[in-house]
């Protein structure tokens, strides 16, 4: 069976044999990107942010892919998560095998970034399939989540001997795992150590690609936003000036994007109780401020656990389990107020 090749064009990879004696394109497949990306460049496409990444479907026996940057990804084929991440260099021109030897039929490849947007975009270039492309059927819901390296993965994946961005896993966070059991494509826009005052989120939340200011491509509307915000801003244990202001503003910028979608702010579990009930009071009073501008689609959450039952590799940040647990709540609100 012959290797077709995928030339990206927009939204679309078009499978051209290698042969010359091929009369040309065999057929023309939609790949579902998932996450923001820009595709302005007719021959790459770029994306950043934790979790974004592709789907490609096909009837044959393998795939493959020319990509460059973005450090580590989750690869699933046909459902089933490969073991160890897929390590990817800068090196352009480089091509990465996520399957071969099928069994000839139907397969579906999910090609998932796990390291946060703050190292670097990630360019495909090109995809290359052992087969016929088929089209890759997308889901009708939509989710964004709003955060810091809670929802990045930040540490999840990794040991005591080994804890650095190849701990990084966003496919096991809470996000991710609620996503998929209630069958929406999901887009994160998460950095860590950022805040509502502290280390601004705000100030990278239009962004397609993270690391890049005015960057623009593709942000597809939300049925639902989270924001998991917060935490940071009381590192000095108390609440920062101007932190009301400011969550009203990015709840504001959030509706620019998202008009229709509920917007539900997650109140943090600090390790102080007097801190958890001034943050929930904070973000409470921010939520009034839209209400009272007119916006009724702003709630508060009771997402997190009121302690973790377990830790990632550096002792800050959630483990799988907990992970787990919140996107069971976060499940149990989804279905309550949007009936998935």
């Amino acid at each position: 069976m012959r290797a077709s090749k995928l030339l990206l064009c927009g939204l679309l990879l078009i499978f051209a044999c290698g042969d010359n004696d091929d009369p040309g394109p065999s057929s023309v497949a939609d790949v579902l990107y998932v996450g923001r990306f820009d595709d302005s460049d007719p021959g790459a496409v770029r994306l950043s942010w934790s979790g974004s990444g592709f789907v490609v479907r096909f009837r044959g026996t393998g795939a493959r892919a020319t990509f460059r940057g973005g450090r580590y990804f989750t690869v699933v084929v046909d459902g089933d998560v490969r073991p160890d991440p897929l390590a990817v260099s800068d090196i352009v021109g480089a091509t990465y095998d996520f399957a071969s030897n099928l069994p000839d039929g139907e397969h579906t490849i999910e090609v998932y970034r796990r390291t946060e947007a703050s190292l670097g975009p990630t360019v495909v270039g090109g995809v290359e399939v052992d087969g016929e492309p088929l089209a890759v059927p997308r889901s009708t819901r939509q989710l964004e989540i709003v955060g810091d390296s809670w929802s990045t993965g930040d540490g999840v994946d990794g040991s005591v001997e080994v804890c650095d961005s190849s701990a990084q896993n966003h496919f096991l966070t809470w996000g991710a795992i609620a996503a998929r059991a209630v069958d929406a494509e999901l887009s994160t826009v998460a950095w860590g150590d950022k805040g509502i005052v502290r280390e601004p989120l705000s100030a990278l939340y239009d962004r397609v690609v993270g690391t890049e200011a005015g960057s623009t491509g593709t942000i597809r509307p939300a049925d639902a936003v989270f924001v998991s915000l917060g935490a940071n801003d009381f590192i000095e244990g108390e609440l920062p000036n101007g932190f009301v202001p400011a969550y009203a503003s990015l709840l504001e910028q959030i509706r620019l994007q998202h008009p229709d979608a509920i917007i539900a702010c997650i109140w943090p579990e600090l390790p102080d109780a007097s801190e958890t009930s001034l943050a929930r009071s904070a973000i409470d009073a921010a939520i009034a401020e839209r209400a009272a501008a007119g916006d009724a689609r702003v709630t508060g959450a009771d997402l997190e656990l009121d302690e973790l039952v377990d830790f990632a590799c550096d002792n800050g940040h959630p483990g799988v389990e907990t992970h787990a647990l919140m996107a069971e709540n976060t499940i149990a609100f989804l279905r309550a107020e949007l009936g998935w």
